[in-house]
């Protein structure tokens, strides 16, 4: 019995076969490798945080877990989840407060292998009763080696009065940018701006009423910064 001869046409489908199970073989490894605790992408957001070792950050079945795993503190409570391109926004109290001069921001990002936390920060200050406050704030910069919506300026509406905010930067990306509301679904009202990588200072952040008249503004140089903007005295 002869030996089968294969076709150039075989011989070519069976090379393409061993070539993308090659491919999806070291697509896998490198995912694992990247996304794992401990792995790559810790890697990179430990030298970008400037620590010296490499922090493991867990993975979890949905955003929430991911986050909860990340901070393991009981006194978070999200609030609300806002999709964006790569992941979700949460954000969430301290001590299950509904209201107040607090609020965080996670960003989670969806993997292969799940939920992953990439990176985010919270502000709480205190504030004078007497004090007419428009809105707070906090600004997150982007840094190298970590991805995600960032730059990005988000906080509360405090005053009934502020229907719109828009946040206006220099830099290579200068001009002006309108924040979206939140409103539905929380007991206070939301807002931020995702702003270009290539947002740099000064920044500004204007409070606007119904008829788009400014109420409320700050400028600041510190793309870390974070407080209370009061409304304008008449």
């Amino acid at each position: 019995m002869y030996p089968k001869i294969r076709t150039g046409r075989q011989i070519w489908l069976m090379r393409t076969a061993i070539a993308i199970a090659v491919c999806l073989v070291l697509f896998i490894g490198f995912v694992y490798a990247y996304d794992r605790p401990g792995g790559i992408a810790d890697w990179r957001y430990s030298r970008a945080s400037g620590i010296s070792g490499t922090i493991k950050i867990p993975l979890g079945n949905t955003p929430e877990e991911a986050v909860r795993k990340f901070r393991v503190d009981a006194r978070t409570h999200i609030i609300y989840r806002e999709p964006v391109a790569g992941g979700f926004l949460l954000f969430n109290k301290l001590n299950e407060q509904k209201e107040g001069n607090n609020l965080g921001l996670e960003f989670v990002r969806k993997t292969l292998l799940g939920w992953k936390w990439v990176y985010g920060g919270n502000y709480s200050y205190s504030a004078a009763a007497d004090q007419n406050e428009a809105l707070n704030f906090m600004s997150i910069p982007k840094y190298k080696g970590i991805n995600g919506p960032f730059p990005i300026i988000y906080g509360q509406l405090a005053n009934s009065a502020v229907a719109g905010v828009k946040v206006t930067v220099g830099g290579e990306a200068a001009g002006e940018y309108n924040a979206k509301i939140i409103s539905e679904g929380v007991q206070q009202r939301i807002w931020y701006a995702l702003l270009p990588a290539a947002a740099d200072k000064p920044y500004k952040i204007e409070a606007l009423n119904g008829e788009g008249k400014v109420v409320a503004s700050k400028t600041f140089d510190d793309p870390t910064d974070f407080g209370s903007i009061m409304m304008a005295t008449k």
